[in-house]
Formats: structure tokens, sequence, C-alpha cells
């Protein structure tokens, strides 16, 4: 058996736009793509610092003040809500000289004070003090540097772009979606963060495919009905949808997952059916939070979104959860999952959070295996992707407009 050569390394731009050119139609990514370091920082510059990321919930920050810090890569933001009750994100490097100017991941401040030389900020990103700095100093140009931040259907949004993709689209979408499910007024349950030995987009592709959920999920396969003949897909879908109108709720799906040509962001809605008798996303399909939003009984069914390339959202009747995908070198990532459920709901009286948290919980454990399990067989120098499945579709597209993307300046 022969094996086919493909790069393995990438030195020049030159060299990443030969290997997206080599690239077989209807296979995966060559090695290349999950071990290059060259390839990782293009990924950084023209998939992360490009499109928009989904940080979380309006609700971790709820009070003037509040503020949380994150890292993606190598930048650490600042996301706070002001004295003003504006949410802003700035990154956390002193004007004078770099240091970090919060030292602490979470918490409530008016300031942040340099631990270098004392530089004082509001929670604002503005410059308040500059100790012994000459009285011509122009504390208003040097305030911390600002990100673009949107926040819609409660959900807070940040890109790093100069000129940011057209939000408007993104906030239409979530409108006739998660707005139906009431996210805007949700609170979070939980939040929990998997470290995983892998680049990225290995993290990635797996979640956007079912095609390893017989074999990888049975827990989740018990309740979701994606591994089954199409004619009983679309018979399950069609009941699901007519219950969901009889509730007099309209969710609008639509695939609009396409490259940032023209300032356009990727996002797709779409919904899927639970097997019959199944009302929610539990260990044995039963409800585990109180209703939400403008649903007054189960439909039996699911909402997901995919936006940008690393933000995926899943709407159930009675809970929510969002997937954060975070690149942090070449060979590592990280995945955040945050469950919602209403804004009035109390733990230990409206819902248990073992029973909230069990299937994704029991599912990403499983993911985070299945991806490192990929990532060290791709470390291989005899790897070479095979033909992607029928059911690996959503992988497929999302592998095409990735080359895409990394292959525009």
């Amino acid at each position: 058996m022969s094996v086919v050569a493909f790069p393995q390394t990438t030195e020049t731009g030159d060299g990443i736009d030969l290997l997206v050119g080599a690239h077989r139609p209807g296979h995966g990514l060559a090695r290349a793509f999950y071990m290059d370091p060259a390839i990782f920082e293009r990924d950084m510059e023209r998939v992360f610092r490009r499109h928009w990321h989904c940080l979380g919930h309006e609700a971790i920050i709820p009070k003037p003040g509040d503020f949380e810090l994150f890292h993606i890569e190598n930048e650490a933001i600042i996301l706070s809500r002001g004295q003003d009750g504006v949410i802003r994100a700035m990154l956390n490097v002193c004007r004078h000289r770099g240091a970090e100017v919060c030292t602490k991941p979470k918490g409530n401040a008016r300031s942040f004070v340099c631990p270098y030389h004392a530089w004082t900020y509001g929670n604002d990103g503005s410059l308040k003090a500059a100790r012994l700095m000459p009285k011509d100093f122009d504390r208003s140009a040097h305030g911390l540097k600002m990100l673009t931040v949107r926040v819609a259907e409660g959900l807070i949004f940040l890109s790093f772009a100069e000129t940011p993709l057209d939000f408007e689209p993104i906030a239409q979408a979530l409108r006739a979606s998660c707005g139906q499910y009431g996210w805007g007024e949700a609170r979070v349950a939980h939040r929990e963060s998997y470290k995983i030995d892998a680049n990225w987009k290995l993290a990635v592709e797996n979640y956007v495919e079912c095609y390893h959920c017989g074999p990888a999920h049975p827990e989740y396969s018990l309740t979701h009905a994606l591994e089954q003949p199409l004619e009983m897909i679309a018979k399950l879908n069609e009941a699901m949808e007519q219950r969901t109108c009889a509730l007099g709720i309209e969710i609008i799906s639509g695939d609009n997952w396409r490259n940032s040509v023209g300032g356009h962001e990727a996002i797709h809605t779409f919904r899927y059916a639970l097997y019959d008798g199944v009302s929610s996303g539990s260990q044995d399909g039963s409800p585990v939070a109180p209703l939400m939003g403008r649903f007054t009984q189960f439909d039996g069914g699911v909402t997901s979104v995919h936006l940008g390339g690393t933000s995926f959202l899943v709407c159930y009747p009675d809970h929510g959860m969002i997937y954060r995908f975070i690149p942090k070198t070449t060979d590592s990532c990280e995945m955040e999952l945050i469950w919602l459920v209403r804004g009035d709901a109390v733990e230990g009286e409206d819902y248990d959070l073992d029973k909230l948290t069990w299937l994704w919980k029991v599912t990403t454990e499983e993911d985070k295996k299945i991806i490192e399990h990929t990532a060290r067989g791709v470390r291989s120098h005899y790897f070479t992707p095979g033909p992607i499945a029928p059911m690996e579709q959503n992988e497929l597209r999302y592998i095409n407009w990735y080359l895409e993307e990394i292959s525009r300046a």
C-alpha cells in the first residue's frame, strides 16, 4: 500500500497556500493543518481575529463593576460592566509598559491598578491616573485598548477585528431562535471547562458531526434521533414542527453558513427531533428545569445554532447550552460549556444541578477522549486523511469554509 505524501511544514505563507491547494475535495484536512505552528498563526489571524466569538451570557457580570478575565490564545480580555451598566471588553495590557492590569480572574471593581507603575484605569477602560507623568501627558489617548462587543438575547459577543463583520444578521437569527426560548432573561446555572490536548480544529470538527454519536455517545443517542433512516428522521421532525406550531411558536431555521467576503458572518440555525416521549436532553429524557421563554409545553425538539466557527448553541425548552471553543497553542485548546436556565429558577427547588448537567458532561468527557485519541493518531508522519462520510456533511462544509477563510488575506 502506498502512502500519499502531503507537505509536513509550511514555513512561509506560500507554503500554506500550496497546502490548501493540495487539499483533496471530500476529504479531511492533512496533518500539517493540526501540527504546524505557522498554520496556527494564520488561524489566529484569519479566523479568530476576523470573526465573532461568544464569551457567554451577560448574567455572569450582572452588576456595575462586575468583571471577568478571558483568555484566547495569547490574548487576555477584561470583560467588564461599567458603572453606566454598559458591557465592554478591553485588552489586559497596560498602555505604559504592557503589564497586566487585572490580576484576578473575576470580581467587582471600580478600577484596575497596574501592579508595575500604578497606572489606574476605570472599569470602562479609561486611564484615570498616571503617576508622575508630565503635565502635558494626555490621559484620554492612553486608555486600555477596546474590543468590539455586542449583546444579543443575553449573549455577549466579541470581535478583535478593526472593522467587525456585520452583526445584525446574527442578532436577527438569535431573536428568531434563542429569543423564542427566553435566553435574554436566562441565568447561568453552571459552567465547566475542559482542557484538550489537540488542535482546536479537531475539537470543532468533532462537534459539528454526529457520525461518531452512535459508537462514542450511547447516552446521547438514547434520546436524540440523529443516527436513523432519513425517512424516520423526517417523520419525527415533521411531528416536532407541528407541536411547536401548535404552541404558537415559530422558530426560523436558516443556512447562512458562508465565508466572510462582503463582511458576512457564518451562521446556521437548524432543528431536529428527540425520540417520541423524550422531553429534554437528560439522562432519561425527562424535564430537568422549568420551561423557558414562550414554551408552555415540551415540543420534543432541539434548536441548534452554529456561529462564526467557534460558538455553538443548543436550545431545549427547559434549558440551554453554550459551547465555546478556545484555541491555546498549536496542539491544545479548551472547551467551555455553559448551562442556562430560566431567570427565576432556583437550584435545589426548580432544578437539580446534577440532573441538569449530566448528559452534556458525560458527552463532553467522551468527546475529550476521542478528540485526544484522534490528535495522537494525526501526529503520525504517515497519517493521510480519508473521505468524509455522508453523515459528516456539516464537517465537510466546515472544512471548506475554513480553507476559504485562511486563503483570504
